[in-house]
């Protein structure tokens, strides 16, 4: 059996993905980048690899991709293809029903509309600001004093929204922060921050023209209270995928990478 890797460097987050030559999923590994996107990479596909007895290493690969935020992304890669693209493709392996993908990673929101080959019809991308990306989610998480997880979660119980007025992270924060000195309820508070996110990440969608059989990746992807915003805001369901949303990435980069190395 010949195997096949995906290398997703985030900026806060490394996946690697290894299937095998029938395309199912052999491995995964996802672990917090460090300050070198490089050793990340490595260790990230080291770890994933020796889930694999078979493979004897890294080095056993028929052929690897390497994506993601990272400049130089994966240098030890056979090729580098860009987030978007595999973000495209790892859906389209998991839901090939699916049409349109929010992603949203630690420093950018995209809206990707995905053709019925899983190749990218058109994007937008929100790069020029932290706010509405998992960085963000992080800073609000901190500012309530919570894991992102009871974060995610606390959205869900509000019976109001306390609109966010600011865009900027910095400035979001400052304000999160007099709302709760305030003794504002918390969780209208989170929704208040959840919706203001939904509608950044409508504006992305609406602007790469991915409107229908929506799906969300990324690591926050798992925010429920963010799922429920994007679905009041889009007015539709979003798709759940069959896989963890956060490897979705590293999934496209292998299977592009079995596409690729497989015919030899």
């Amino acid at each position: 059996m010949r195997y096949f890797g995906g290398c997703d460097s985030g900026s806060t987050y490394t996946k690697c993905v290894i299937i095998d030559e029938t395309g199912k999923m052999a491995a995964d590994v996802t672990l917090r980048s460090r300050i070198n996107s490089v050793m990340s990479a490595q260790d990230a596909l080291d770890q994933a690899a020796a889930q694999v007895p078979e493979l004897n290493g890294a080095d056993g690969l028929a052929y690897l991709v390497g994506t993601g935020y990272g400049r130089n992304k994966v240098p030890f890669a056979d090729e580098n293809i860009s987030e978007i693209s595999c973000h495209a493709m790892g859906v389209h392996v998991a839901d090939p029903s699916v049409r349109s993908i929010i992603d949203i990673g630690g420093q950018d929101v995209k809206g990707i509309a995905v053709d019925t080959d899983g190749t990218v019809l058109n994007f937008a991308m929100n790069d020029k600001c932290a706010a509405g990306t998992g960085r963000f989610f992080e800073t609000m998480a901190k500012a309530f004093e919570m894991d992102l997880t009871e974060f995610s979660k606390l959205a869900l119980r509000a019976k109001n929204v306390i609109p966010i007025t600011s865009q900027c992270t910095v400035f979001a924060e400052s304000e999160v922060i007099s709302l709760v000195g305030e003794g504002k309820p918390m969780d209208e508070i989170a929704a208040g921050i959840e919706l203001s996110v939904a509608k950044r990440c409508f504006v992305m969608s609406k602007k790469a023209g991915a409107v229908d059989r929506i799906t969300l990746t990324g690591g926050c992807a798992k925010n429920d209270g963010l799922k429920a915003a994007i679905e009041k805001v889009l007015k539709l369901k979003v798709i759940e995928l069959p896989i963890d949303p956060q490897l979705i990435g590293a999934l496209g980069a292998a299977e592009f990478a079995r596409q690729k190395g497989g015919m030899g």
